[in-house]
C-alpha cells in the first residue's frame, strides 16, 4: 500500500483532475478516389460516466462510437487549421523528440448527446500525420489538459517510434499503455515535476537535443 504512494510523493505528483479518454489517431489524407478517412490507432477510456450501458458489449460499442466521433472531429479541426492561409508550412520532424512547442493544437466542445451524454471538451495536438486527444469534462482544468497532452505526445512518439520508418502502433499497444500509466495513471491529470519527467525519459532512452 505504501509503495505507490511513496513513489508518487517522490515524483512530485499531485492529483488535480481526470480525463474520460485518450485517443491517438492517424489523420488520413488525399487518396484516390477520395480522401482517406482518419483511423484510431490507439484509444483508452477511463471510468464509466453516467449514462453508460450496464451490458459490457454495449459499453464497448458505445465507447468505440464515441472515440471514433472524437477522432473525426479532431481530423476536421486539423484540416481547417491546415487550410488556413496564416498557417506556416508543415514542420519537419523535430530533432529533439521532446520538442513539440510549435505543434498545432487546440480545444473544442462536443455538446450533450453528441456523442457523450453530458458533453465534453477535447484537447488535441497534431504532429505530422498523427494527432493526440484528451477527452475531458468541461469543468476540468483545461490548461492542465493541454500541458499534459504536450508532455504525453512526444513521449508516445518516441516510445512507439512514430517518427521513424515502418512504425505500427497497432503492434505495440503495451508501449502506449506503459507511457499512459506513468503520465496519466487511471486517467488522472497530474502536475509532474521536471525531475520525474527526466527520470522517465532516461527509462525510455530518450535523449533531448543539446
Amino acid at each position: 500500500m505504501g509503495g505507490p504512494a511513496a513513489r508518487d510523493r517522490a515524483a512530485g505528483r499531485g492529483l488535480v483532475a481526470m480525463v474520460r479518454a485518450f485517443v491517438l489517431l492517424a489523420l488520413g489524407g488525399p487518396a484516390p478516389p477520395g480522401p482517406a478517412p482518419c483511423r484510431v490507432l490507439y484509444a483508452r477510456s477511463f471510468g464509466a460516466p453516467p449514462g453508460t450501458p450496464a451490458d459490457p458489449a454495449r459499453q464497448r460499442l458505445l465507447r468505440k462510437e464515441q472515440l471514433l466521433a472524437v477522432a473525426r472531429q479532431v481530423t476536421s479541426h486539423c484540416q481547417l487549421l491546415q487550410s488556413s492561409p496564416a498557417l506556416p508550412p508543415t514542420p519537419q520532424p523535430p530533432e529533439d523528440p521532446l520538442s513539440l512547442q510549435d505543434a498545432p493544437g487546440g480545444l473544442f466542445h462536443l455538446p450533450p448527446g453528441d456523442p457523450f451524454p453530458q458533453g465534453v471538451t477535447v484537447a488535441w495536438l497534431s504532429v505530422l500525420a498523427v494527432a493526440f486527444a484528451l477527452v475531458c469534462d468541461p469543468q476540468e482544468n483545461l490548461s492542465l489538459a493541454e500541458m499534459t497532452l504536450r508532455r504525453l505526445a512526444p513521449r508516445l512518439l518516441a516510445a512507439l517510434r512514430l517518427l521513424g520508418p515502418g512504425a505500427d502502433v497497432l503492434l505495440r499497444p503495451e508501449a502506449a499503455d506503459a507511457v499512459l500509466d506513468r503520465i496519466l495513471p487511471h486517467g488522472q491529470m497530474l502536475f509532474l515535476n521536471q525531475a520525474f519527467l527526466q527520470a522517465l525519459d532516461r527509462e525510455m532512452g530518450i535523449k533531448p537535443a543539446r
